[in-house]
């Protein structure tokens, strides 16, 4: 049976000479995502000098939009199934270059959170298309590793670029311009997409059931504002309510995808062991990271004084590291297996983040830039690997929602990520005791104190500084210490959960 579709196999992937084209289309609208979730935490301070949000606030314009995406990925992915993937990643993105104007010129915090949050619905429809479209271009399995591999590499050099790039802008010209490098990326993106990306879709895939979108939209933001809110300030009345909405919704989300004859999702999916485990290792990662992630830039400047351009290439041996992994995380996990790498990966990504507990204001750059390179090593492993068993998991009809579930985890990961593990930083932070005719706002965030500090005399704001800074970098400590306990945990998990899972192989 082997020998005569394998060749059939290889006469398909011969017809589209373009295929590695297309895929360049691709990575670009993956390496546009990832700079833009890059360059808002280097903005962050300049955000907070210029719009003065409350700590709150600022937890909002940093998760907003992941709670958004996260709660409308799965409809956009399987939208993408229904009308035709092309058709939506370039409508997407088209979308997404606009609203990026909107978050450049926004004058308050609740116009950038609205700003955000509008992006999150563009951004929703471009990566779960983009993993689509490669499953249904690649039908070799050894190509589609490759591909994704390149997928992956793409998403983290895009956390290099964005760094760097947006640090040159913030030291010329104003906070809004890193969201304006979005639009000739864009362009460039759809004037070669509508020429090189193939059109796919499912052949038979039922009405787009609008009460599934609501109930997946409206269970998905219910429970990450309500796990938000009661990290931050703890269990409330309407904060239980938004959980106990949320998790209602959800319910019957699962529910009504179990009763449909074409579901917006085949639940039946979490029955496979290597999918479920392969999300699942997705989303607490992610989680594990994302506090870290948001915090970082924030330490590099605030704390160790850094210019923003010396902050984003501060951040590069990560990205370098990623994008070395991802491309031979293929090879990898088939020479070895799957949860080797994958396990692997996980745990050393949770001993870097151990290793950051160390962190001080005075701290030399090795140290930080050895664990970084560890952590994205270990990321870029376990990332790539999961997104291919994901991939392989499913048929080629299915990829969107499939793909859909993925970014899901990635995106629910951050927002909790943000909301839990930035609240234990951002608790710890509101604790620190400046001196006599400390400012209210100055507690609020790092930022607010640094821009407070400017209104007080030389004693006292050095002062305040000193303890703002002490306190940052205690609860970046938790939240670090945090973050390890969650990934050495999920490398365990991830060693059953992906027991006997194997890549698939051409031969």
């Amino acid at each position: 049976m082997t020998s005569t579709l394998q060749p059939a196999r290889a006469a398909e992937a011969e017809k589209r000479p373009g295929r590695w084209l297309a895929l360049s289309v691709l990575v670009l609208a993956v390496l546009l995502v990832a700079v833009d979730a890059t360059v808002l935490g280097l903005a962050t301070p300049y955000i907070s000098e210029d719009l003065n949000p409350s700590g709150t606030q600022l937890l909002w314009i940093g998760d907003v939009y992941s709670f958004v995406i996260a709660g409308l990925l799965v409809s956009m992915g399987s939208l993408g199934d229904r009308i035709g993937r092309k058709r939506i990643l370039l409508g997407g993105a088209t979308a997404f270059g606009a609203i990026s104007v909107l978050n450049a010129y926004a004058t308050t915090p609740e116009l950038m959170i609205l700003a955000r949050a509008l992006l999150g619905v563009a951004g929703a429809t471009l990566m779960p298309a983009t993993l689509a479209l490669i499953r249904n271009l690649f039908h070799d399995p050894r190509e589609r590793s490759l591909a994704v591999g390149i997928w992956g590499a793409t998403a983290s050099a895009g956390t290099a670029v964005g760094p760097i790039a947006g640090g040159f802008l913030l030291e010329h010209f104003w906070w809004g311009s890193v969201f304006l490098i979005n639009l000739p990326v864009m362009a460039v993106l759809v004037l070669v997409g509508i020429r090189t990306l193939p059109e796919s879709r499912n052949p038979n895939p039922g009405p787009w059931d609008l009460i599934s979108v609501v109930l997946s939209l409206v269970g998905m933001i219910g429970i990450v504002y309500a796990v938000k809110e009661a990290a931050t300030h703890g269990v409330t009345g309407p904060t239980l309510a938004a959980g106990l909405l949320g998790a209602a919704a959800l319910y019957g989300f699962v529910h009504r995808q179990l009763t449909m004859p074409t579901p917006l999702l085949d639940m039946r999916l979490f029955r496979r062991r290597g999918f479920s485990g392969a999300v699942l290792a997705d989303l607490l990662t992610v989680l594990g990271l994302s506090g870290l992630v948001f915090f970082l830039s924030q330490y590099l400047q605030l704390v160790q004084g850094r210019r923003p351009f010396e902050a984003g290439l501060a951040e590069l041996p990560a990205a370098v590291g990623a994008v070395v992994s991802g491309l031979i995380a293929g090879r990898a996990a088939r020479r070895f297996s799957v949860r080797a790498v994958v396990s692997g990966g996980l745990a050393a990504v949770g001993l870097a983040l151990a290793a950051l507990t160390t962190l001080g204001a005075s701290t030399g750059y090795p140290v930080l830039g050895a664990a970084l390179l560890v952590v994205g090593v270990g990321a870029g492993f376990s990332f790539t690997v999961t997104a291919d068993v994901i991939l392989s998991s499913v048929p080629k009809e299915q990829a969107g929602a499939a793909s859909a579930v993925s970014e899901t985890a990635y995106e629910l990961g951050a927002a909790l990520g943000i909301a839990l593990l930035g609240s234990i930083v951002t608790g710890v932070y509101r604790d620190f005791t400046g001196p006599a005719g400390t400012p209210p706002q100055a507690h609020e965030s790092l930022g607010a104190a640094v821009e407070a500090s400017t209104h007080l005399p030389s004693h006292a704001a050095q002062q305040m500084l000193d303890a703002a800074r002490d306190s940052f970098v205690r609860g970046l400590h938790l939240a670090s210490g945090a973050g390890a306990a969650v990934l050495l945990a999920t490398a365990v998990a991830a060693w059953f959960l992906l027991r006997g899972q194997k890549l698939e192989s051409a031969g």
